[in-house]
């Protein structure tokens, strides 16, 4: 029988997120009735009204009455594969249009699996680690792009994440570096609101200094918009790719958060042309698609596509009722640490308060790793997740992140109760 020597397998299947996923996961299944600061997930409330029949319905009428289907033709649109750029661009378009000033024709946008699929495409066709290319990221990061860079061979270099940004002096230190090395900075990626897992927002003003940073350095920016939808009504900052007059900026969006995580939908607005040729690199994007996953299932589109229309084919109202929860949420969660926690942790103890998003991060005077989880999980019933695993650079390890969105007010208020214990009891001594 063949025997695979793990040395002989790709590099990335022993990369930090890889393995930090799986020990979360395994410690949430031994601990079932711990209180969960850790997945980063909708809120499954979110799922007891949901009628996708009655969605799918009304993607079908949609394409019957206005894109001029017959019925057995709409029927056959959900049932085969569908092309590869999706079947709600145009919805996607006109939402993105309406709510957030984005202009993005259809044919600018392609329907992915997730955000993560869009992430993976995007550094396929960009870069060419051969040749040199780099990507930038904010530091700390999501694992998605980290870990999809890691696939693709494609190395990394960290930029700090400020409380108004990423650091843009660090980011045209970076592209000086890479030049000097004979290499190049590529892309940049960013969350621009509430990032995952360090919770900052860019300021507008420093979204409009890294558009003027992309031009002068010739590097692209991939938006990563997941949070946005969480912000106060009223303190919305408009997008990147809404101030882009460049075309300098790739946005990913996805709709787990605002639908629903088992559709399996996100979408990449890339309007970037090609030189000398009459094609876009949502074009190329979609040609990649076609080695990768085919399509995005026209079924799970369809039960979005029906979710915005019946919303007016508006983002913005689909997910009000969810960004009110999540805001109450975080508030919530806030407001017990401070009232909990405040003269009663020891020295080095202190958590972020910010004003959107799902997270908040927590700053220990003692290494937040896999062993403290532990204890915090058997002994005092309550998990987290160290931060350790979303640096580049060996910080974070004295931090940990609490997710505030998969829970209920009852729940946190016990969790943060439990939380107090734990680090009286563990970091007090």
């Amino acid at each position: 029988m063949v025997r695979l020597s793990p040395s002989r397998l790709h590099d990335s299947l022993r990369g930090p997120a890889l393995g930090s996923i799986g020990f979360l996961n395994e410690v949430m299944s031994r601990y079932p009735d711990a209180i969960s600061f850790a997945p980063g997930a909708p809120h499954p409330g979110f799922a007891d009204d949901l009628d996708v029949q009655r969605c799918i319905d009304r993607f079908l009428d949609h394409l019957v009455r206005y894109e001029g289907h017959t019925p057995e033709q709409a029927r056959l649109r959900l049932y085969e594969y569908g092309p590869s750029r999706g079947l709600i661009n145009g919805l996607i378009s006109e939402a993105l249009r309406r709510d957030q000033g984005i202009d993005a024709p259809p044919d600018t946008v392609v329907v992915t699996v997730g955000a993560q699929e869009a992430m993976l495409l995007t550094l396929r066709a960009l870069f060419r680690p051969a040749d040199g290319d780099l990507l930038a990221v904010a530091n700390p990061c999501f694992v998605g792009i980290t870990g999809a860079a890691g696939l693709l061979d494609i190395p990394v270099v960290g930029v700090d994440e400020t409380d108004t940004g990423i650091d843009l002096e660090g980011l045209a230190a970076a592209c000086r570096r890479a030049r000097a090395a004979g290499q190049r900075i590529r892309a940049c990626y960013v969350a621009s609101d509430f990032s995952n897992p360090g919770g900052g927002r860019m300021s507008l003003e420093c979204r409009r200094q890294l558009l003027k940073t992309a031009e002068r350095e010739d590097l692209l920016v991939l938006e990563d918009n997941t949070y946005g939808f969480t912000a106060e009504q009223g303190r919305e900052l408009p997008s990147l790719k809404a101030l882009d007059t460049g075309r300098r900026v790739i946005h990913i969006g996805t709709f787990a958060k605002v639908c629903f995580p088992g559709a399996r939908v996100g979408y990449v607005v890339a309007d970037q042309p090609l030189a000398g040729q009459d094609r876009l690199l949502a074009d190329e994007l979609a040609a990649l698609k076609t080695a990768v996953t085919v399509n995005t299932s026209p079924l799970s589109q369809a039960v979005i596509g029906g979710m915005l229309l019946e919303h007016g084919g508006s983002l913005a109202k689909l997910s009000r009722g969810k960004a009110e929860l999540y805001r109450r949420n975080l508030a919530q969660l806030v407001n017990t640490l401070d009232r909990t926690l405040t003269g009663r942790v020891p020295p080095g103890v202190g958590w972020s308060r910010p004003s959107g998003g799902f997270f908040v991060r927590m700053h220990l005077p003692v290494p937040a790793d896999v062993e403290l989880l532990e204890i915090s999980a058997a002994e005092y019933g309550v998990l987290w997740t160290p931060m350790a695993q979303f640096y580049l650079d060996g910080r974070g390890d004295s931090q940990l992140r609490l997710s505030c969105s998969y829970l209920d007010p009852d729940q946190i208020e016990t969790g943060v109760q439990r939380l107090a214990t734990f680090l009286d009891k563990e970091i007090g001594q």
